[in-house]
């Protein structure tokens, strides 16, 4: 029998075996958190708590109600520490969750109230003697992207050439970043022309495909494909479409020739790249955000299937090669793969997964309760907000919401894919004007967010990251810091909350920050960049133009030229006093510093 005659009939049982209802794990006996303690400051509640060892995050209540935002899709929190802003005083508790559906019971209710006033004073001390670990770096696997034909327009949008800078954004993350994959929707969708059926026979023509992967790999990225959407040939409903390109979200028609299809697109892949290239870097991901009826018109059961036959189609071509799922919206259908991959013995390489507003939630313990301890999570989505044209993400908030969380991923998850690179997106439409609140780290135009900006230096950050101490109302103020091998001393701060009703501000959350840094010797060039409503924010300089929906030709130019990374104070030379230098700064909310120390040479 050849390997192919061997695969097919492999695939043939596997569509017979597929067990068509994820069995659940056995629910752990989730405890009440305790020793919850809330320290009210300026403008805010602080609310801690122990950990409980089962918990992938904790709900907090307020008045009995769970704490969370309109425009949140993951109420849930990672860690034992929320920051409760604008609001008065209130009676708190909180619970553990061990997946989306298994919430433990709520500690004891704790009242407290924010501070009218006070010195909103915060104390930060480094020291740079001390190293924790290497930095982890979460944005560096992942970015994502419009679906990747998008590459291929020679259309423009707002006068800009639509496919030559989605593909120099791209590279631009790649470069600054070091961001090594790309993740997007749609490589099997009908623009791309890869499946059709002639006289009742399947027919694949992956050429355009090559044309979109070629330009990936030549940008020194790689693809993360995700297995999606439906060719229309081969769909069930093909009438069932989502997003301005009418991509099919349909089930297939027949389940083997939707692994046929699969099998055929890895063979092709392997053999134009190189077995070893998709082994070593490349990995496939079934769908998206199947747990959403606007993505997957069949039942979880037949997602189930797909995921079956899809992973047993990716691992027949070679089984080193990768695969997971479900590539769930909010955190879904993850425990349910997890016991239904348990039972039918389908592989699964990581877990993948989305959440908008908020951190990500840790699933370490729950992939250890499945025994797979060692499988990464993957958040192939993951930015401020999951909304269309919602303006949260243009302006500085957005800044300190990125650091915010891939602090809280770093050490903890293979990959936080921020969700999208370019503001040249066409999901619900083209943009409608330069800045419409747009998914992406660059605009039309590719000019720097100040979420860009915050990744920026982010990625200045060294390699050993630092001990850090911060005391005193911190509120939203959190600290990054690290060491380059020359001695140099980065020291990232940031003033955020995830209450977006404060968004464009609030002075009662700012902080006057006094920062230590020891275990210095001589000389230091001290330079201080800052993110924040009047430095480092392009949406700010649009608006003091005038504004309106589109740059004219001269605009761009001018807009390019102040689209910086300010200082916020020129460079200042010190010399450290015991060991120690001493540099004093208001951080605003929101608002994103970065000190760093750079030793003279005498």
């Amino acid at each position: 029998m050849s390997t192919a005659d061997a695969a097919r009939r492999d695939w043939q049982e596997r569509l017979h075996q597929a067990s068509g209802e994820a069995v659940p794990a056995a629910e752990p006996a989730l405890q009440a958190p305790a020793g919850l303690r809330a320290v009210p400051g300026a403008g805010h509640v602080t609310l801690t708590w122990e950990p409980v060892p089962e918990a992938i995050g904790y709900l907090v209540h307020r008045d009995g109600v769970p704490v969370s935002q309109p425009d949140v899709d993951v109420a849930a929190v990672p860690e034992c520490r929320y920051v409760d802003t604008g609001h008065g005083a209130a009676s708190y508790t909180v619970a553990a969750i061990a997946a989306m559906e298994l919430v433990g019971p709520a500690s004891d209710a704790v009242p407290a109230a924010p501070l009218d006033g006070g010195p909103a004073a915060v104390s930060v001390r480094v020291d740079a003697a001390a190293v924790t670990r290497d930095l982890p770096r979460p944005w560096r696997y992942m970015i994502g992207s419009e679906h990747l034909s998008y590459l291929l327009s020679e259309d423009e949008t707002g006068g800009r050439p639509i496919g030559a800078e989605l593909t120099e954004a791209l590279r631009t993350v790649r470069e600054e970043f070091g961001v090594e994959t790309v993740r997007a929707h749609a490589i099997l969708g009908d623009d791309l022309g890869v499946y059709k059926e002639v006289d009742g026979q399947a027919v694949y023509d992956f050429a355009k495909v090559d044309e979109v992967y070629d330009t990936i790999m030549a940008l020194g990225l790689r693809p993360i494909v995700e297995l999606g959407y439906m060719p229309r040939d081969l769909a069930a409903d093909p009438s069932r479409t989502v997003f301005g390109y009418e991509a099919i979200i349909s089930p297939p028609k027949d389940f083997e020739a939707w692994s046929d299809l699969v099998r055929a697109l890895v063979e092709h892949l392997a053999e134009r790249y190189g077995i070893h290239e998709l082994i070593d870097n490349w990995a496939f991901e079934v769908w998206n955000e199947p747990n959403l009826a606007v993505f997957w018109t069949g039942t979880p059961e037949e997602y189930f299937l797909l995921y079956d036959v899809s992973a047993a189609a990716v691992k027949n071509v070679h089984p080193e090669l990768r695969v997971g799922g479900p590539a769930s919206a909010a955190n879904g259908w993850v425990e349910e793969l997890l016991a239904h991959v348990a039972e039918s013995g389908a592989e699964l390489d990581f877990i993948s997964t989305h959440t908008y507003g908020n951190a990500p939630l840790d699933w370490r313990p729950a992939l250890a309760r499945h025994g797979r301890p060692d499988t990464p999570v993957w958040w192939t989505e993951w930015g401020p907000t999951p909304t269309h044209f919602h303006g949260i993400g243009d302006g500085p908030f957005g800044a300190a919401f990125l650091l915010h969380g891939m602090k809280s991923a770093a050490g903890r998850l293979a990959a936080v894919s921020h969700w999208v690179a370019s503001d040249h997106f066409e999901e619900l439409g083209r943009p409608p004007r330069l800045f419409h609140g747009g998914f992406g780290l660059l605009t039309v135009g590719n000019l720097r967010k100040p979420r860009f900006h915050a990744l920026t230096l982010a990625a200045r950050l060294g390699d050993a990251e630092l001990a850090t101490v911060v005391e005193g109302d911190a509120g939203g103020v959190e600290v990054w810091a690290a060491r380059h091998e020359d001695g140099r001393v980065g020291v990232l701060a940031w003033n955020g909350t995830l209450n977006q009703a404060q968004a464009d501000g609030a002075p009662e959350l700012s902080r006057a920050v006094s920062l230590t840094v020891a275990g210095l010797d001589g000389d230091y060039m001290v330079t201080h960049h800052r993110v924040d409503g009047e430095h480092s924010n392009i949406e700010a300089a649009w608006r003091s133009m005038g504004g309106g929906d589109w740059p004219a030709d001269g605009q761009w130019d001018k807009l390019r030229s102040v689209n910086t990374l300010d200082e916020l104070t020129p460079a200042t030379a010190l010399t450290a006093t015991d060991g120690t230098v001493a540099v004093d700064f208001d951080l605003p909310m929101p608002g994103v510093s970065f000190v760093e120390l750079t030793p003279v040479s005498r």
